[in-house]
């Protein structure tokens, strides 16, 4: 069941989320913090030259307090005593997915900066976001580690499996892969924040059943923050997350996988992530091989749509229906 504290967190980020837009937005834009648009992308998007970036801070606030302030008080009111699987564990896990989240966002951040002072679309070197990454990656999951986090993890129809040494690393490997997939997803007005909306419904839902309310609640936190900030985003949009916003939840979305003990149900519920990583990663792989041919018009495949004649709201919409899907079918799995 959804608690009465799962949906207070909703509330409460959406409302700290919607309402730091009118003072942030307008800050943005008195700091001439506006975005520089890739010289190669869709010519139309030049449109959007100089709108805010950086407005990702609206729902890291809404997010971060929300989460914290709820999670605290159903604690303090209610406790274990009301969800079994609220163990220590699980609550070390929520705070320190906030943590990963927060410190993925940090690395956005430096992004953002860099390419907001140089006036140009490139930020940190690959390398150097990489090294951050798994840093921070290996930090958290160290500190599961140190918590008494074992590597066992919920396969559907297999039950529970002991992976061994190999869960760490490929833990490691795949929360840096989703928090580069989410980053890539953010291309267009309210794409990002519409499939995340909707991935931490279905996070919401899953961990609630599955009697991790705690969890539930920082799912609600999400959803609610990325709601608010969608008032601001959706197209024609006002401010963009930047890197400091896709970065964070990214953090975000291992951090509710890894927090309900179901990694693997990042796959359909993150499916649209994975997609736009993997049309990404096929586009440059097959350039090379052809010597210069493009197996997409334009990669990520959003970009490809939009090149198709699709509108922005067409593509969100789309999107968000199959990330519905793939919630569905995460939920049915979570049950088996």
């Amino acid at each position: 069941m959804i608690g009465i504290w799962t949906i207070i967190a909703a509330a409460v980020s959406f409302g700290i989320s919607a309402l730091m837009g009118v003072w942030l937005v307008p800050f943005l834009r008195k700091v001439h913090f506006g975005s520089t648009i890739l010289e190669d992308g869709p010519k139309w998007h030049k449109s959007k030259q100089g709108t805010p970036l950086m407005g990702g801070f609206m729902f890291i606030a809404g997010i971060i307090v929300s989460t914290i302030l709820c999670v605290f008080l159903f604690h303090t009111t209610a406790g274990s005593s009301y969800a079994p699987a609220e163990t220590r564990l699980a609550t070390v896990k929520i705070y320190a997915g906030l943590l990963m989240a927060v410190a993925f966002g940090a690395v956005g951040f430096i992004d953002d900066y860099i390419k907001v002072v140089k006036k140009r679309n490139l930020g940190l070197k690959a390398y150097q976001k990489l090294l951050f990454q798994f840093l921070i990656a290996a930090a958290y999951l160290l500190s599961i580690y140190l918590s008494g986090g074992t590597s066992t993890t919920y396969i559907p129809f297999v039950g529970i499996v002991d992976i061994g040494l190999f869960y760490w690393p490929i833990a490691a490997i795949l929360i840096v892969g989703m928090v580069n997939a989410v980053n890539l997803t953010d291309g267009i007005d309210g794409l990002c924040g519409s499939v995340t909306f909707f991935g931490a419904i279905f996070f919401m839902m899953i961990a609630s059943f599955s009697g991790y309310i705690g969890m539930s609640i920082f799912s609600a936190a999400v959803a609610g923050g990325c709601l608010g900030f969608l008032l601001w985003n959706f197209h024609p949009a006002k401010v963009f997350m930047g890197d400091t916003g896709s970065l964070f939840l990214g953090g975000v979305v291992c951090a509710l996988a890894f927090g309900i003990d179901m990694p693997i149900l990042m796959i359909p519920i993150g499916i649209i992530y994975i997609i736009e990583m993997f049309s990404d990663i096929i586009q440059v792989l097959y350039f090379k091989a052809t010597h210069g041919k493009r197996l997409f018009k334009m990669a990520p495949i959003h970009h490809h749509f939009e090149m198709c004649g699709w509108s922005e709201v067409k593509i969100v919409l789309v999107f968000s229906v199959i990330t519905i899907i793939g919630g569905v079918c995460a939920f049915i799995l979570s049950r088996i």
